[in-house]
């Protein structure tokens, strides 16, 4: 080096330094280049949050057609002037400790003018944990202390409605059997048929047990598909040997045949509609929020059949009469409420 020119020094300075910027751009970078075995994950982050958002989008616009339809359905009924309701009064339903759901069920021979007595009272149940429906129907002619007034009165249970609507049959089931009540719906025989053509439109698919004719319509024995006429009309018949315990068997088996066509998975489509369509002929505090969390949880629940229990239970009244009531049936309270809790439990 010290034999070299001045140029010579300096020629040999800048290829060393070239050599040295050419080695550095050869060398990867480790901040920027070094492989990531993250690098798609991004990718992947993007595809999920795409994929959330169109099921959220799906989920809304579900829910705003499942709005939409129920909403519709009950303005439809706002448009019938027989529609009409009667004033019940308060209602002060009570949950059960159990998480289940019971509903009392109330068929009015009203005209919508005043309440009547109850033609029908039943008491529907379901337990989203088993995902089991059942349904209890109370003779209407069944002997019981009803509340009146701080004091109690003994009379048939279908008088509980016309003394003090469905509130007094809720309080009369409470004290007489043990069982607490969340909801009420109340439907008189004018909005009946109605109803049985929303939930079932082609016809209602009964096995009718016998012929018989209540004022004028006549049903043959048989596989059928009725009207909501004549469904109405067959659970209502009771001029036979069997009186009452056939009545109720038979609107038991109608109710059956509406459990199992309206809530036909083949029909969800419009089965917000039809619920609209149903609540608005029917006079309850059922909340909204209320039918759709039980129809999509008895929807996917492998559709177990109705479970049926009727009160009095076998051996466990008599027939009596007093002249302020009539015909009644005196009944073992405790063997009834013990019924009752059984087959609610099980």
């Amino acid at each position: 080096m010290a034999n070299m020119t001045r140029m010579e020094r300096h020629r040999q300075a800048e290829l060393e330094k070239e050599n040295k910027k050419q080695k550095k751009q050869e060398q990867p970078n480790n901040t920027h280049q070094a492989p990531n075995p993250d690098d798609k994950k991004p990718k992947k982050v993007k595809k999920k949050r795409k994929k959330s958002k169109i099921i959220v989008v799906i989920l809304i616009a579900i829910i705003a057609l499942s709005i939409v339809g129920y909403l519709k359905g009950v303005a439809s009924t706002k448009l019938d002037k027989n529609n009409k309701q009667a004033d019940v009064g308060n209602f002060l339903g009570e949950k059960s400790s159990d998480g289940s759901t019971n509903v009392l069920l109330l068929g009015s021979d009203s005209r919508g003018e005043d309440q009547g007595r109850s033609d029908s009272i039943m008491i529907a149940h379901y337990d989203k944990k088993n995902k089991q429906p059942k349904l209890v129907s109370i003779m209407r002619d069944t002997y019981v202390a009803i509340p009146n007034n701080g004091g109690i009165e003994y009379n048939k249970i279908n008088a509980a409605y016309s003394y003090g609507g469905p509130e007094l049959v809720r309080k009369t089931i409470k004290e007489t059997f043990g069982i607490p009540i969340q909801y009420y719906a109340i439907v008189n025989f004018e909005s009946f048929p109605k109803i049985v053509e929303t939930l079932a439109p082609g016809g209602l698919k009964i096995n009718a047990e016998k012929d018989l004719e209540v004022e004028g319509t006549v049903i043959k024995k048989g596989e059928q598909k009725m009207s909501g006429n004549e469904a109405l009309q067959y659970a209502r018949f009771r001029k036979d040997e069997e009186s009452d315990f056939g009545r109720v068997r038979r609107q038991q088996q109608v109710m059956t045949a509406l459990l199992k066509q309206g809530l036909n998975p083949l029909n969800a489509w419009r089965l917000p509609e039809t619920i609209g369509t149903v609540r608005g002929y029917t006079q309850t505090d059922i909340p909204f929020s209320f039918y759709p969390k039980v129809g999509t949880s008895y929807l996917f629940s492998g559709h177990k059949p109705l479970e049926i229990l009727t009160v009095p239970v076998e051996g466990s009244w008599n027939e009596g009469y007093y002249d302020h009531a009539g015909s009644v049936l005196e009944i073992d309270e405790s063997v009834n409420a013990q019924a009752m809790a059984n087959f609610f439990s099980k």
